[in-house]
């Protein structure tokens, strides 16, 4: 490639991706020549300070056409700015936690904590926007490399030890199996580009070709499934939740997942949107394959809520909350309904700010008392009222309590499913699970409302926190009340969902 081929690209569309690059390169050169008694915070402010401005790159780019560059390896569209909001947003409320992160045994490798975080953003964002299974599968590993090492940032504690290398065993597997059934499309088809793949994958007429691509299609969405921890490829959450730093614990369960369903839909609706199912009455082999992910939205949501039922330590109660909110997600996967974009991206939305905000109060009664048990909230109306109130409103909107942003999310999942009368049964388990939600989530109230502190000592929220747990109540209460807010928002994308140009 000679230098006016170079200069001739668009390089604009990718600057959120370059300022999150430039930003984690400085912060780990900075730190290495800080000394090792300086105060790491203030790379944490960069930060946060490079990802308000990769935001505000973002925004300025809502309404432009589609671009396209690097041989369409890249590709700038509505869908990538929607999911890039919800990584920048959710990895700068994260940054805001790990600055206040101080766990008894300590974080010795503090700088890490920070730039590390945003070579995992950076894999997200990448994976937002490709248009190339070579740049979707990079993007892919640096999000997971860097999860990998955060999970065990605490190396001298024996629990984040076991999370990184189960979270590092499973990973691995399900990358393997993930890059199994890539090869079977590429070999299907000669070529790695979506847009290719797509008018490719339509025209195959052998019968043969098409068993493969179904065979393709499950290995996929199994390597897939194990990133956003749906049952039953779900056994590594609940450990890498226990055992990873909590600031860790909130950018799995809410940047990571929402990462993970966007390079589902980019993977699932593109590659296969067209794909034939060899049956010529019946169309294509999305819907053939239907009733796999309704079967997988099932389990993930009983198995989720069901043991979620016994569990005493948070870290692992919300792991299993995690793998059922992943369930509600599935249902509108299953459903295939012509609104599932807009549900999916506005129920990460919902989920963002009200998971965040629970983990930031987590975090400060986690740090005070060194313990995660459910007994630590006991008490805390009449320690902090303010504090207790607003993780009040997290627990309810991620159980789906009217007035709340998780319940408008869920309303709008069970509408799509019973758009399609054959996805009745799915909405009666989705109901029945909510509703057993209830006992454990109204357990944590009873332990925050009406039982007695073991210790009556007021609790301090740190600048960084308050600041998540305020964005958390607004974004909660504010998208519960007037959803249309948000849904507004995407509707100035007027080609969200066209992932081909």
């Amino acid at each position: 490639m000679d230098l006016d081929a170079l200069f001739s690209y668009e390089w604009g569309a990718m600057a959120p991706e370059f300022i999150i690059l430039g930003v984690a390169t400085l912060l780990s050169l900075l730190d290495l020549f800080m000394g090792k008694d300086r105060d790491r915070k203030p790379l944490a402010w960069i930060g946060i300070a490079g990802i308000v401005i990769a935001i505000g790159f973002v925004v300025s780019m809502v309404g432009n056409d589609v671009t396209s560059i690097l041989h369409d390896t890249f590709r700038l569209d509505s869908f990538a700015i929607a999911f890039k909001l919800i990584l920048l947003v959710g990895t700068g409320m994260v940054l805001l936690l790990a600055m206040n992160y101080d766990p008894n045994d300590g974080i010795e490798y503090r700088g890490e904590f920070y730039y590390l975080i945003l070579t995992a953003l950076l894999g997200g964002m990448i994976m937002t926007s490709s248009g190339d299974l070579i740049t979707l599968f990079v993007g892919l590993e640096l999000l997971s490399i860097s999860s990998y090492i955060l999970a065990g940032l605490r190396k001298r504690n024996k629990l984040s030890n076991e999370s990184a290398m189960k979270y590092v065993i499973n990973g691995v597997l399900s990358t393997a199996i993930f890059l199994f059934g890539l090869s079977y499309v590429y070999g299907l088809t000669g070529t790695s580009n979506l847009k290719e793949l797509l008018y490719a994958i339509a025209g195959i007429t052998d019968k043969q070709q098409m068993y493969i691509l179904a065979i393709a299609f499950i290995m996929i969405f199994i390597g897939l499934a194990f990133k956003i921890a749906s049952a039953p490829f779900h056994m590594w959450a609940p450990d890498v939740y226990q055992g990873a730093p909590t600031p860790v614990t909130a950018f799995l369960g809410v940047v990571s997942k929402a990462a993970g369903f966007a390079i589902i839909l980019r993977i699932i609706v593109t590659i296969f949107g067209q794909a034939p199912s060899g049956d010529g009455e019946s169309g294509l082999l999305l819907f053939h394959l239907q009733d796999y992910l309704a079967f997988l939205a099932g389990a993930t949501m009983i198995i989720g809520n069901t043991i979620a039922l016994k569990q005493r330590n948070i870290k692992r109660l919300m792991a299993y909350s995690s793998i059922a909110h992943a369930g509600y997600l599935l249902v509108a996967f299953a459903t295939l309904s012509y609104f599932m974009l807009d549900t999916v991206w506005f129920y990460l939305v919902a989920y963002l700010f009200m998971n965040l905000g629970f983990f930031a109060i987590l975090q400060v009664l986690s740090d005070k008392s060194g313990s995660e048990d459910i007994s630590q909230f006991a008490g805390l109306y009449k320690r902090s009222p303010l504090t207790a109130v607003a993780l009040g409103i997290f627990i309810l909107s991620l159980a789906g309590f009217p007035g709340t942003a998780g319940f408008i999310g869920k309303i709008k999942i069970f509408m799509g499913a019973l758009m399609t009368p054959s996805h009745y049964v799915l909405a009666s388990i989705m109901i029945a699970t909510t509703v057993i939600s209830y006992y454990y989530y109204f357990g944590m109230l009873t332990q925050i409302f009406f039982r007695p502190a073991a210790d009556d000592s007021k609790i301090k929220l740190p600048i960084g926190v308050l600041i998540v747990i305020i964005l958390g109540v607004v974004g909660t209460i504010l998208f519960g009340i007037l959803p249309g807010i948000a849904l507004d928002f995407l509707q100035q994308f007027e080609n969200f969902g066209d992932f081909i140009g």
